[in-house]
């Protein structure tokens, strides 16, 4: 009904034939556009679906197999073996990106050829001096705008559909076409075997930075009321001593934190309450499944988890090979000492003692040294970890010092804020 209503209204502004053509030409280009942008969705589409086209797999006949394989050298057949994964994995995504540079060139110069065919237009209409012009030219505008918008929904459909013939036709093709190699990110694994189901690995394949469903909705009651009161407590407590300090100096007891904190426990209330769809609770306690499924393996083959160094991706890998590098990189940096001992309350009590005598000698004021002083409750002694780093030869490690909880910390980060700016503005010229 409102597209016989905008055809009606512009088919009164008495347009030239010529005019008319131009608005015929204007549909067409959004066709045409149109069409490059349906061929890009499905090809995004197929990305996701982890379907590519029949000529990506092409590649991996182009690319030779391994045929050759260390003998009693475990690891430098995985090695082999991931380099050649990585070979032909880089290469099909060079070639995804010059099928989505073509694409995008295709809608920018349609896109730029509609923009001049329009502006053609409307110099027409508007030099012709006709009555209304103006108005003509905003309905020719809304017509575009619906027919385009009519395009687009045209368009998803289509798409939506699409979608679920993938999904169909990829249960029914060979296992062969299902383990080819595909573009999206996966964990490195560093083993010789793969102890994960599908499920498990596309999880897993969903990276560090993939954020769960709300769990916390499949908990017990109490477990719920727990969190929540443990999780209010730390906010408002970190807000609070925030702006009961210099410079601030809001009390304890005033009225706005008062609401503030009954604000922020209604708003916890309200996000883990909340009864999540049917749909979301089953993909929540299905991920929650695949989790516990996946720590179950992991402790069962004594692996080990890590987030790759520049990799945005996991590195799965056994506990005794990565030991041994880092012991490798213990003894090639000879950097660190391993303690024998936990110094972390004679850490403690050195911090303490030092900021307890600043402030008696009047050298530090009363906020700066609440400021500075650890919590002996949440305090940890600083550590090393390391990240795998898998883009590099026999994958050496990255050391990582975990210092967040460490009891020097807060004395870090108050000098940090000094001299800070101090460098900033010494360095501005520099940097």
């Amino acid at each position: 009904m409102h597209e016989k209503v905008l055809l009606g209204t512009l088919s009164s502004c008495s347009l030239t034939s010529e005019q008319s053509e131009s608005i015929n030409e204007l549909m067409a280009i959004r066709k045409q556009q149109g069409s490059v942008w349906e061929e890009l969705l499905m090809l995004e589409m197929r990305v996701l679906c982890k379907f590519l086209p029949e000529n990506f797999d092409h590649l991996e006949d182009y690319i030779a197999p391994i045929s050759y394989s260390p003998l009693n050298n475990n690891q430098k057949s995985i090695q082999i073996r991931n380099q050649h994964y990585k070979i032909i994995q880089e290469a099909k995504r060079e070639w995804l990106n010059c099928f989505l540079n073509a694409y995008d060139a295709k809608f920018k110069e349609s896109d730029q050829q509609y923009r001049n065919e329009i502006g053609k237009l409307e110099t027409q209409l508007l030099n012709n001096r006709i009555a209304d012009s103006s108005s003509v030219v905003k309905k020719i505008h809304d017509y575009m705008a619906y027919q385009t918008d009519k395009l687009k929904q045209n368009i998803h459909n289509k798409i939506f559909s699409f979608r679920g013939i993938l999904l169909q036709n990829h249960q029914r093709v060979s296992p062969k076409i299902k383990n080819m190699i595909g573009v999206s990110p996966e964990p490195y694994l560093d083993l010789t075997f793969k102890p994960f189901n599908k499920r498990q690995w596309l999880y897993l394949s969903l990276g560090p930075s993939y954020i769960r469903l709300n769990q916390s909705a499949i908990r017990l009651r109490d477990q719920q009321e727990s969190t929540v009161t443990k999780e209010h407590k730390n906010i408002y407590d970190k807000i609070a001593q925030r702006l009961s300090s210099h410079p601030y100096n809001v009390p304890l007891k005033s009225l706005i934190l008062k609401q503030y904190s009954n604000h922020l426990l209604e708003y916890f209330n309200n996000s883990y309450f909340t009864p999540l769809s049917y749909k979301d609770q089953l993909r929540a306690i299905e991920q929650a499944k695949t989790t516990a499924y996946i720590r179950k393996i992991l402790k069962k083959h004594n692996l080990i988890l890590r987030i790759t160094d520049k990799g945005h991706n996991f590195y799965i890998g056994s506990e005794t090979e990565f030991e041994k590098k880092a012991q490798k990189f213990f003894e090639d940096t000879n950097a660190f000492m391993e303690l024998s001992v936990n110094p972390l309350k004679e850490i403690q009590d050195k911090v303490i003692q030092s900021l307890n005598r600043l402030r008696e000698k009047k050298l530090i004021l009363q906020w700066q040294y609440n400021k500075m002083m650890p919590d002996r409750t949440k305090s940890e002694l600083a550590h090393l970890y390391f990240n795998p780093k898998t883009h590099k030869e026999d994958i050496p490690v990255r050391p990582i010092e975990n210092t967040i909880h460490a009891p020097t910390t807060n004395i870090s980060k108050f000098l940090s804020e000094i001299i800070s700016p101090i460098f900033d503005s010494k360095c501005a010229s520099t940097t």
